[in-house]
């Protein structure tokens, strides 16, 4: 059986330290954090840590200081391939409008560079992000989990990703 590896979403770092970890709070979630982020079934994409970086503050210095940790790249011919499949689902479905095709092309939007490299690499997407349910109208919005179910890609919150890393508070 092939373990289960990991992609981190933008939010899996951002909520938590503004959120319900802060560094001064729960410093044993970052620690936990930092060495899960050595192992190689845990993996974070260069735009989540560019997006992470753009804060400028304590979380930002945290993640430019991990010293070992697994960082995919965007330039991976097989991300590559597969981004071009999810901007194409998006502009070919009709649950999505114009305008999501649009936000999820822009430079810099992780959520389409995630869910490529996720079915690039068999990865399960750790997002905060909830699915919007059924869609039943176009959506400006789209959301990582139902795009990812759509495309075959699983999806789970931090807490299943903590339990199934071992984490202890």
């Amino acid at each position: 059986m092939v373990e289960e590896r990991f992609l981190l979403d933008t939010n899996i770092f951002v909520t938590p330290y503004k959120s319900y970890y802060p560094f001064d709070f729960a410093p044993g979630f970052w620690k936990q954090l930092t060495s899960k982020l050595s192992l190689e079934k845990v993996t974070v994409m260069d735009v989540v840590r560019d997006e992470v970086i753009k804060g400028d503050d304590e979380l930002s210095e945290w993640i430019q200081n991990i010293g070992d940790i697994h960082i995919l790249t965007r330039k991976d011919s097989n991300i590559i391939k597969e981004y071009a499949g999810v901007l194409s689902y998006l502009q070919n479905s009709p649950l999505y409008s114009d305008r999501a095709l649009r936000t999820w092309s822009e430079e810099g939007i992780a959520d389409p560079w995630l869910i490529a490299a996720a079915k690039a690499y068999g990865y399960t997407i750790v997002t905060l992000e909830a699915s919007a349910g059924k869609i039943t109208t176009v959506c400006n919005k789209p959301k990582i989990p139902n795009v990812g179910k759509d495309l075959g890609v699983k999806c789970e919150n931090l807490f299943s990703f903590m339990r199934k890393t071992g984490f202890k508070l």
